[in-house]
């Protein structure tokens, strides 16, 4: 080793030592890294170093005349997939994987979006490369030194001191997090204990692998999924007799919208903290609010989409599983077979369609859709779409509605729609013209353009309502509203903590990843409904209020309506709500305190959130509906789960 260093000029180790401290500040300052122990403080000196010394092995062993082209393209490189990492990181709180990237069709939606997350002091993260550059020069116009390219075994030495780092990483991370490389859904945990360099080699095999689980599933895979539902619907069904389940069928909403037109609003990047709320004194939500009280509205209810986002919003409510850990189902398994809402609906005599004033290729649309059975997919290319009313990401929200509305009245009827707001996404781009509400004051400007962009969608529905009402469709449709995800990152918990008036704790962040859910049936009573749920529950939920009883089905939600329903919310990175605890990370809160709980309150759900999560994703990965025919035709399965639970399945 001392060999190596020695016949070698500082200038290479210098380089080297630039992208390792580079990384370094970071994890600390751009990911935000907290060190809490010694353990700790030592991964994350580390980690850094086996990818980048195993890299360094390899250009010694170039001929001397291309090594330093070749340092200076590692050094390139490295930093440019370090700092994508810091400009998705700073929107998303995540980390690319290799799916992600495969989204390229998104790329040219997304300009407006990155321009916002570049700053200008972001030169200073590549000054290192020209220094670099000039040393390196230097060093090669005054060497005399001959040409030496390095063997495997003068670099044995080398090879043995990477080794040596690796285990002592894996080892410190094992102790820090056992069973690390199992919990492939927790980035955030990953680069921590790993690297961001090892991270990406570990993602990299896992999308090599990810083909293999569709190979060789075979039926007996799907059939153990079924028994897990179903033995859970019994588990929870018989902890009340029969008395008390008679009582709550006398309450039942069963078939409360028999036959009405359903309209589902996806309200993009609304989040459940703007509503009856106000900034600068003026109401965030107005008509929201007035809804609210005759409507059916949950007020604990989450979002559970991970980096699919919208996409992952659809999949949730449209199939009730999981979304992937990594990338976008509508993506990774957009060829999979699936038994969605819309094929169900068109089965039960509705006319389905997705209306959406964006390209149709966004997040895949135009082909996922066609797996889940939509008659129709209107797009854009559907709309009068103009420079005056449209703006970032499409078609502005209010014309939307009103263009929507146009499309129905030429549906047959009833139909089931699928309309997707625009104007409420990042970066939250909003004409003075369409501002209702000022911008608050912040040190983010993402936050004080988040609720003029929410008053506007606001605005929308609105619109929405008044169409449907002069056109003759009001009274025979039944309107859903939910926020299909988060629309402020954790990044800007200093803005939010200035907002609510407290410190946003990981408790609060969690606590912000709710979502409105708002489910209006025209002359039904309203009422505020505080069941912990998820978008996972949105469609049993949905087919109960339209009085279907649908078998054959293999989904994780449950009816919202139900009285023996589990209060339990998993989310995608592990993290699971019930009706007294959070448990977030590796630390169980309670709810009433917010405060870490002194008694085992989350130890029974451990288990169970984690068979969950590897069932469903056993699902995705090994496109196992596609055997879902031949069980049938072998022995009809019978979907208990707790939305269809009748005394003759008990």
């Amino acid at each position: 080793m001392k060999q190596i260093i020695s016949s070698k000029p500082l200038v290479f180790w210098v380089v080297l030592a630039f992208l390792w401290v580079k990384t370094i500040v970071v994890s600390l300052t751009e990911f935000q890294f907290s060190l809490e122990n010694v353990n700790q403080l030592i991964i994350l000196l580390l980690n850094p170093l086996p990818v980048l010394l195993l890299a360094f092995t390899f250009i010694l062993m170039q001929k001397e005349k291309r090594q330093t082209g070749l340092l200076l393209i590692f050094m390139s490189l490295i930093s440019a997939i370090l700092y994508a990492n810091i400009v998705y990181y700073r929107e998303f709180t995540d980390f690319i994987t290799i799916p992600l990237l495969l989204m390229g069709n998104n790329v040219n939606d997304l300009g407006s979006s990155i321009q916002t997350l570049v700053n200008g002091y972001d030169l200073l993260f590549f000054i290192d490369i020209p220094i670099a550059a000039i040393l390196l020069y230097k060093w090669k116009k005054a060497r005399n030194t001959p040409d030496e390219k390095y063997s495997f075994k003068k670099l044995s030495p080398l090879y043995g001191l990477i080794i040596l780092i690796t285990i002592a990483n894996i080892s410190l991370a094992n102790i820090e997090r056992p069973e690390l490389l199992t919990r492939t859904f927790d980035r955030d945990l990953l680069v921590k204990n790993l690297g961001i360099y090892s991270y990406h080699i570990y993602d990299a095999q896992l999308h090599i692998t990810s083909s293999v689980p569709r190979v060789f599933a075979n039926e007996s895979e799907l059939e153990e999924v079924n028994d897990y539902i179903n033995e859970e619907a019994i588990d929870y069904i018989i902890k009340e007799d029969k008395e008390d389940m008679e009582k709550s069928e006398e309450k039942d909403l069963f078939g409360i919208a028999e036959g009405k037109n359903v309209i589902f609003v996806a309200a993009e990047s609304l989040q459940d903290f703007v509503i009856n709320e106000t900034v600068n004194g003026e109401e965030i939500t107005p008509f929201l609010n007035d809804l609210i009280d005759d409507s059916l509205y949950f007020e604990e209810f989450y979002h559970q989409s991970a980096q699919g986002k919208s996409s992952d919003s659809e999949f949730l409510v449209a199939n009730s599983l999981y979304p992937s850990a990594r990338g976008a189902v509508f993506f990774t398994h957009s060829s999979n077979d699936y038994y969605a809402m819309p094929e169900i609906m068109k089965e039960n005599g509705y006319y389905t369609a997705s209306l959406h004033g964006n390209n149709g290729s966004f997040w895949n649309r135009n082909v996922m859709y066609e797996q889940f059975g939509y008659d129709r997919f209107y797009t854009k290319d559907d709309y009068n779409v103009t420079e005056e009313n449209s703006i970032g990401w499409g078609l502005k929200d209010i014309p939307f509605m009103e263009q929507s509305v146009d499309h129905m009245l030429d549906m047959p009827q009833p139909f089931y729609t699928n309309l997707i707001t625009l104007t409420n996404h990042f970066p939250f781009d909003l004409g003075e013209e369409d501002m209702y509400i000022d911008r608050y004051d912040s040190n983010s400007n993402t936050l004080n353009k988040y609720f003029p962009t929410v008053r506007y969608m606001d605005e929308s529905i609105k619109e929405l309502f008044n169409e449907l009402k002069e056109n003759g469709l009001y009274e025979d449709s039944m309107i859903i509203i939910y926020g299909d995800h988060n629309g402020i990152s954790t990044n800007h918990n200093k803005a939010m903590s200035q907002y609510l008036d407290k410190e946003v704790t990981p408790f609060v962040e969690v606590e912000l990843q709710q979502v409105p859910l708002i489910i209006h049936i025209p002359g039904a009573e309203g009422e505020t409904i505080s069941t912990v749920s998820g978008q996972i529950d949105v469609r049993p939920t949905l087919f109960h209020l339209l009085g279907m009883e649908i078998e054959n089905q293999t989904i994780f939600g449950n009816n919202l309506f139900s009285e023996d329903r589990e209060e339990l919310v998993i989310l995608r990175n592990g993290d699971f709500i019930t009706d007294e605890a959070m448990f977030i990370g590796n630390t169980c809160y309670d709810k009433t305190t917010g405060e870490p709980a002194e008694t085992p309150l989350c130890e029974s759900y451990k288990e169970k959130v984690q068979e969950e999560l590897q069932l469903s994703d056993s699902i995705i990965q090994g496109d196992l509906l596609r055997f879902s025919e031949s069980i049938k035709e072998q022995q009809p399965i019978q979907s208990i789960n707790k939305n269809t639970f009748n005394e003759q399945e008990h």
